[in-house]
Parts: structure tokens; sequence; C-alpha cells
């Protein structure tokens, strides 16, 4: 009885069972409220069991996909904690190179506006003793001498500034701090993309090695010419190796076009950018010859002019000597040093040494045969794109008018500079 009121009072809760039925209702009410209960208690373990299978299965793929991607590596490109370590060593001293470079490029800096205006100050300061002996009468044996001397002294640091050339010194140095900190960034790139080789090893020493002799250090010994009797690009990059093959990716983003694209875009490096910078970098350098005479030479003749300064029968000439020379020996060491000739230079030839690496890049990759030791075209191709200041589509551009045009081409590869 006691079921029966249960039952019927649930069902008129729900209102869902009419009376005819009420046999039938009671059984089945009877029978969903056991699985109701039933339900309502083993639910919650059940949902625990089958989240725990779950992350079971799911723990086992993952483990397995790993597993068989490390087995689909190939053991040369699996990361040896060796290699890691050896470039984590070479980014670590090429970080100390570039702090070194930009600090003693700071102070060749000083040096030329120090030396600038040391050796200006002496100059002036002599032709004014030289004046002041040739208009007085008495005495001027002490103002003869005074400037005698302070001509041959700036004659002799004219000579020995003109020699080192300061600011092409630090200019020198602040290509060398650039190139490192680029080379920084590439050591970096590779240990972030993963799965550095020994060969990365090797190429990042001969590149900091090729660095360090193309942009010395010291002043003695092994200082670069400053008057060299030629302009030659600047070459800091050491001999282009064979890249390591990509068997991943056999195409390797190279075709035909590509191939035709960067054959013209090298013509264009040749015969435009790298030829103009050759030419203005030997004009600058002819100039800076020529600066770098004339200074000591009039420094000299007015030591000469103001020793004969005075009441002697050339004494005149003499002094008009030793003060034109004393003020146009000025007006040359800051036409050379104030004007940083020697930077210009150096700059120049830095520049050709630019475009002639780019062609050297383009040439390695067009050479190699087999496509999967090449690098990406897409990659290299938008990184030329960036090195020259251009989009992708203006690239091809130029490649298509040099293609029609040939050398009578006006444009220049270069928008940077």
């Amino acid at each position: 009885m006691a079921i029966v009121l249960r039952s019927s009072n649930f069902l008129n809760s729900f209102n869902c069972i009419p009376s005819i039925s009420c046999r039938r209702g009671l059984i089945r009410a009877n029978i969903n409220i056991r699985n109701n209960q039933t339900y309502k208690i083993s639910l919650p373990r059940l949902q625990r069991k089958a989240r725990l299978v779950q992350e079971e299965e799911l723990i086992s793929v993952l483990s397995t996909s790993s597993s068989s991607i490390e087995k689909q590596l190939s053991p040369s490109r699996r990361s040896d904690p060796l290699v890691v370590e050896k470039l984590y060593s070479i980014k670590e001293a090429i970080a100390d190179r570039v702090e070194m470079h930009r600090n003693i490029g700071e102070q060749r800096s000083q040096w030329n506006s120090m030396l600038l205006t040391s050796i200006n100050g002496i100059t002036l300061a002599a032709a004014i003793l030289t004046g002041l002996a040739a208009s007085n009468g008495d005495s001027v044996l002490g103002l003869k001498m005074s400037s005698t001397l302070m001509y041959l002294a700036a004659t002799g640091m004219l000579a020995t500034m003109n020699q080192i050339q300061p600011s092409q010194l630090a200019e020198e140095q602040r290509n060398a701090a650039r190139l490192f900190q680029d080379l920084y960034n590439q050591v970096e790139t590779t240990l972030s993309i993963g799965h550095p080789l020994a060969i990365d090893v090797k190429e990042a020493m001969d590149k900091v090695l090729a660095l360090d002799k193309s942009y010395p250090l010291p002043l003695l010994g092994v200082m670069l010419e400053k008057f060299p009797s030629s302009v030659e690009p600047a070459v800091w990059w050491p001999q282009q190796r064979r890249r390591q093959p990509n068997h991943g990716n056999e195409w390797n983003g190279w075709n035909g076009k590509l191939e035709e694209e960067m054959k013209e875009i090298k013509g264009v490096l040749g015969r435009k950018d790298q030829e103009e910078y050759i030419r203005l970098g030997g004009k600058a350098l002819k100039l800076n010859k020529f600066l770098a005479m004339s200074g000591p030479l009039l420094t000299g003749l007015a030591a000469v002019g103001s020793a004969f300064a005075g009441h002697s029968p050339h004494g005149s000439w003499a002094a008009m000597l030793g003060i034109v020379g004393g003020a146009l020996a000025s007006v040359v060491n800051t036409i050379e040093h104030g004007g940083q000739v020697g930077m210009v230079f150096e700059m120049y030839r830095s520049n050709a040494g630019f475009f002639q690496y780019m062609q050297e890049s383009i040439e390695s990759n067009l050479t190699e045969a087999e496509t999967e030791r090449r690098e990406n075209g897409e990659v290299f191709e938008l990184k030329l794109a960036l090195k020259l200041g251009r989009s992708l589509s203006d690239l091809r551009n130029l490649a298509a008018d040099s293609l029609s045009k040939g050398e009578e081409i006006d444009e220049f590869a270069s928008k940077l500079f």
C-alpha cells in the first residue's frame, strides 16, 4: 500500500500519466524510480572513470605521436647538447665583441674631434705669433721661436693624424659593431628555431674570425691601409660553404622564373650599385690623399716663414708665408677631418662590399645544382628584398625591367643607400 501511495504521488507531481492506466503507470513508476535513483547515485563515479579513461588514451596518443616524430627525425637533426653549448659560447663572445667595437668606435670618434680642435688651435696661435713678430721691432726672437716650434708640433701631429685617419677608424668600428650584431642575431635565430648542427658552429666560428680579420682592433701592425692604390670592396665574410641538404622539401621554393629574376638582380647590383660606389670611393680617396699631403706641407712652410719673419730683407714675405700658410693649413685640416673625408671613403668601400656580398650570395645559390642544398627560395627572395629596401613586387618589377632594358637600365637595385 505504501508503494502504491508513493507511486501515485510521484505521478501526480509530474501530471504525465492518466488514471486509466494506473497499474501500467505504477509498474512504470516503480521501474523509473529505481532507474532514476540508480542513475543519480552512480553517475559521478561513471563520469570520473570515463574522464580518467579519456585522459589515459590522450596521453598514450600524444606519447605515440611524439615518439613517431622523433623517429622520423634523422640523427643529424636532433639537438646535441654539446653543439648548443658551443653556440651559446660563440654568442657570448660575439656580444662581447659588439660592446668592444662600439666603445672603441666612440673613443676614436673623440680622437678625431679633439685632435682637430687641438691642431687648429696650435696652428692659429702660431700664425698670430708670427704676425706679432713681424710687426714688433724689439724682442721678436721669442715670438719667432715660439711660433716656429708650434708650427713644427702641428706638422708632426697633423702628419700622424692623417696617417691613422681617426674618422675612418671610427667608421670601421661602427661597421664592425653592426656586422657583429647581425651575426649575433643569426646565432640567436639558429638557437631559437632549434636542432643546431655542428656545421652551424663551424660557420659561426668562421664568420667571427673573418670579421676579426676585416676589422682589427689594434692600430699598430694590422691596421687597414688608409690610402690604397685602388678602391677594393670591403670583404668581411668567409668563403661560403655548401648547405646541408633539406630532404623534407625537394622543391625548396626555387623555380625557373625565380632563378631568372635572381640573375637579373645580380647583374644590376654589379653594373649599377657596386660600380657607382667604387667610383665614388675613388673620388673620396683622391680628395683625402690631396688633403692629407697639403696640411703638413702648409704647416711646414709656415714654420719656415715664421723662422725668417722680422726685419730681414725678405722678412715681410716670410711673415706672410707664416701667417697665410697657417691659416690655409687650418682650413685644409678642417675640411679633411671636420668633414670626415676618411669616413666617407670607408662608407663607400663598405657599401661596395655589401653589394658584392649580395652578388656572391645569389651566385652561391644559383650555382648549386641540388636545389635541396639551397636556401629556401621564398625566404631568400624576402631577405634580398628587405636588404635592398624593396617590396617583393618591386623586386620582381626590377628584374623584369632589367630583362627588357639590359645594361641601359637607369634604376639602381638598392633604395636604402
